[in-house]
């Protein structure tokens, strides 16, 4: 799985591709991470990348032709590479399809991707209906630039690779993760048995296999219906809540 990413700040990845459990993945290769500077394709003698809107404005808008000679020098390293074409092409944008696990796991199972990250008031649009095959947004909200976004989308998708994490089954047991039906994830405990007068909980230390269960089940319930309530009907919705998880429900959570 390979990306390419399209910046005009590659130093912000460095630390990132050099720290962390998914560290391995990329100094393993297994998700490789390519970097590319515009400026590196930009003409005369200040490389410039951006200029003034038409129209007036705020801010400053990313050309269309250093973008699209960036974009094909990547291509052609995929090319030389030996990688399957055409690669999608993610720009991380408001417009986008939200970031959520589904999202994540349908790329960790692919090819990899080029991904752009804007910078300024944005790309100039004829850039992006010329090239762009996907948006993606990380929510309502924005950001200085799509480098944030693009560790995001390659941190999630790091750590789905087989080998990535210490524990095969960790990711298994992540919020949103069909493992766990959709629901978020439960609380979880270490030593010591008491801090701070506060105990463990007792099913955790029960040894009793079957509570335990139920009990990580019962607060996985209670956490996503006050907190994600869609979570729980979508769950409903696909016939993922058994009779126990609606009796929980029912007594515990007002109004579901």
């Amino acid at each position: 799985m390979r990306f390419d990413i399209i910046t005009l700040f590659p130093e912000l990845f460095t630390p990132f591709l050099e720290s962390g459990v998914t560290r391995r993945a990329y100094a393993s290769g297994q998700v490789g991470v390519h970097l590319w500077n515009p400026r590196d394709h930009a003409q005369g003698n200040y490389r410039r990348v951006d200029d003034r809107p038409f129209g007036g404005g705020p801010g400053m808008v990313m050309m269309a032709e250093p973008l699209q000679r960036c974009l094909e020098a990547a291509r052609q390293a995929r090319r030389e590479a030996g990688e399957p074409e055409p690669a999608p092409v993610v720009l991380f944008s408001p417009i986008g399809t939200t970031l959520r696990h589904a999202v994540v796991a349908e790329w960790a199972q692919g090819q990899g991707a080029i991904l752009l990250c804007g910078r300024y008031e944005g790309l100039d649009q004829r850039f992006i209906d010329t090239h762009v095959t996907h948006q993606l947004s990380l929510g309502d909200f924005v950001l200085s630039g799509g480098e944030i976004a693009a560790m995001a989308l390659l941190d999630a998708v790091a750590r789905l690779q087989p080998g990535v994490l210490n524990d095969e089954g960790s990711f298994q047991q992540d919020s949103f993760n069909p493992a766990l039906d959709g629901l978020l994830d439960c609380p979880h405990y270490t030593r010591p048995e008491v801090w701070e007068g506060r105990e463990v909980p007792a099913p955790l230390l029960s040894g009793h296999h079957a509570q335990i269960e139920r009990w990580r089940r019962d607060q996985r319930l209670s956490i996503t219906a006050r907190h994600r309530p869609e979570l729980i009907e979508q769950a409903r919705a696909q016939g993922l809540l058994n009779a126990k998880d609606e009796g929980f429900l029912a007594k515990n959570v007002s109004g579901l």
